[in-house]
C-alpha cells in the first residue's frame, strides 16, 4: 500500500511539473502571437483580436514557473539531478563519506522544513485564513481578506501556497532519500541518456561495476 501511494505521489508531482511546462509554454505563445497578429489591419478579424484580454498571462506565467520550480526541486530531489559540488564527499573514506551525506541530506530535510513552516504561516495569514472561515462559516476575530493580484484578480494566498506545499514535498524527498541511503547506501541518480519506459535491450559493452558506498561498511566501517 505504502508502495503504492508512493507512486500516485511520484506520478502526481511529474504530472504537476509537466502540466505548468506546457501550460506556461502554451500561454506564452499565444500571447506573442496576439500582441503581434493585433497590429494585422485585417478588417473583422483585428477588432476581434483587439477584442481578447491577454493582459493576465505574463502574471498567471510568472505563478506558474513559481509552482513549477518548486515543485521541480523536490523532483530533482527524488531523482538526484540537483547540482552539486561532491569532489571532497567522494575523496573521503566510506564511514565518513556516508556520515556526511546523512547529515547533509538530513541538512536540505530541516531547512525546507523550516522554509514550508514559515510559507505556511504567512499564507495561512494573508488570506487562507480568511477563505477558510468564509467556505466553514467560523467567526474568527481580526478576520482579513488578503490581497489579490493585480491582474488575475485571484487571492495571492493561492499563489503563494507554492511555497509550503513544495517546501514540505521537497522535505520528504530529502527524508525518502535519506532513509533508502541508510539502507542500501546509495543515492538517487539521474542518467541523461536513459529513457523511461525503453528497456535498455543492448548491450553497450562492460563497464565498471559502481560501488555504493554501503552503510554497511559506510557507516559501520571502513574497508
Amino acid at each position: 500500500m505504502l508502495k503504492f501511494l508512493l507512486k500516485v505521489l511520484d506520478r502526481l508531482e511529474e504530472i504537476i511539473v509537466a502540466t505548468l511546462i506546457g501550460a506556461a509554454t502554451v500561454v506564452i505563445f499565444l500571447s506573442v502571437i496576439h500582441r503581434y497578429a493585433s497590429g494585422w489591419a485585417i478588417p473583422g478579424v483585428q477588432d476581434w483580436l483587439l477584442s481578447l484580454h491577454f493582459g493576465w498571462a505574463q502574471e498567471a506565467c510568472i505563478y506558474m514557473f513559481i509552482w513549477m520550480a518548486k515543485f521541480g526541486a523536490a523532483y530533482g530531489v527524488r531523482t538526484g539531478i540537483h547540482v552539486g559540488v561532491d569532489v571532497f564527499i567522494n575523496s573521503l573514506k566510506d564511514k565518513t563519506r556516508a556520515k556526511f551525506v546523512v547529515i547533509g541530506l538530513l541538512g536540505g530535510a530541516l531547512f525546507t522544513g523550516i522554509i514550508g513552516t514559515l510559507g505556511w504561516k504567512f499564507v495561512w495569514e494573508v488570506g487562507m485564513r480568511y477563505a477558510v472561515a468564509t467556505a466553514f462559516g467560523f467567526d474568527w476575530p481580526d478576520l482579513t481578506e488578503g490581497p489579490t493580484s493585480p491582474d488575475l484578480e485571484w487571492p495571492v494566498w493561492i499563489f503563494y501556497s507554492a511555497i509550503p506545499l513544495g517546501s514540505y514535498l521537497m522535505c520528504f524527498r530529502f527524508l525518502q532519500v535519506t532513509w533508502n541511503f541508510i539502507g542500501t547506501g546509495q543515492l538517487p541518480h539521474h542518467d541523461a541518456g536513459h529513457v523511461e519506459g525503453i528497456d535498455e535491450d543492448i548491450n553497450l559493452g562492460t563497464a565498471d561495476p559502481v560501488h555504493p558506498a554501503g552503510v554497511a561498511h559506510g557507516l559501520g566501517g571502513d574497508k
